[in-house]
């Protein structure tokens, strides 16, 4: 008898840069919560429990040199991920299409969603206290599932229908686009800062 492993899903965490570019970018996420007026604007209209720059800014690495600098190592993560997911990239380029900035208050989260028109996706922790929210994987066959039992409490990670990742300061995790993923309420006591990232596909 055989039993083989197909279609698995690959999620990528690895450490990006040092321990100085993520208290420099903390500097800049507190910066443009102070400053980006459209950005909180959005934020007060959408209910959205903090700040995001998503919908107010579209180019913080021309803006700010510490995002040229994290752009910069980005496009090397998510390059060896592609290799890594076997990709064939010939006449292709992955291009960072969108890059910004989330500071969850406590008690407030992200609702479950995909990331249409990207191919990779990730998120770069800036700032992870303590009860601060994990970032939670769907498996993308749940709706498919039908009458499938529920697993058990001691499945192994790889078979949950759930997963939860610890987030860590400086590090990136990285999946593809169509996983869908949500964060939970920060549960701490004080903000979580991190930096959101689509890559799109772009012919040479």
């Amino acid at each position: 008898m055989t039993t083989k492993t197909l279609f698995p899903t690959l999620v990528r965490t690895q450490p990006v840069g040092d321990s100085d570019l993520a208290t420099r970018l903390e500097h800049v996420c507190w910066v443009l919560a102070e400053d980006d007026a459209a950005g909180n604007a959005w934020c007060e209209t959408e209910g959205y429990g903090g700040y995001t720059s998503y919908a107010s800014l579209d180019d913080l690495p021309d803006r700010f040199p510490e995002f040229a600098e994290l752009k910069a190592l980005l496009d090397t993560v998510a390059t060896d991920f592609a290799t890594e997911l076997d990709w064939d990239m010939e006449g292709f380029t992955l291009e960072l299409d969108a890059i910004w900035v989330n500071i969850l208050e406590p008690g407030f989260g992200h609702s479950n969603h995909i990331h249409p028109g990207s191919v990779i996706s990730g998120t770069y922790y800036v700032s992870t206290p303590d009860g601060a929210s994990r970032l939670k994987l769907e498996d993308p066959r749940l709706s498919r599932m039908m009458a499938a039992p529920q697993m058990r409490d001691d499945a192994p990670e790889d078979r949950r229908r759930f997963v939860y990742l610890e987030p860590e300061v400086g590090h990136a995790i990285l999946w593809e686009s169509w996983l869908r993923h949500e964060v939970p309420a920060n549960m701490g006591e004080e903000p979580r800062l991190s930096i959101s990232f689509n890559y799109a596909l772009k012919r040479d």
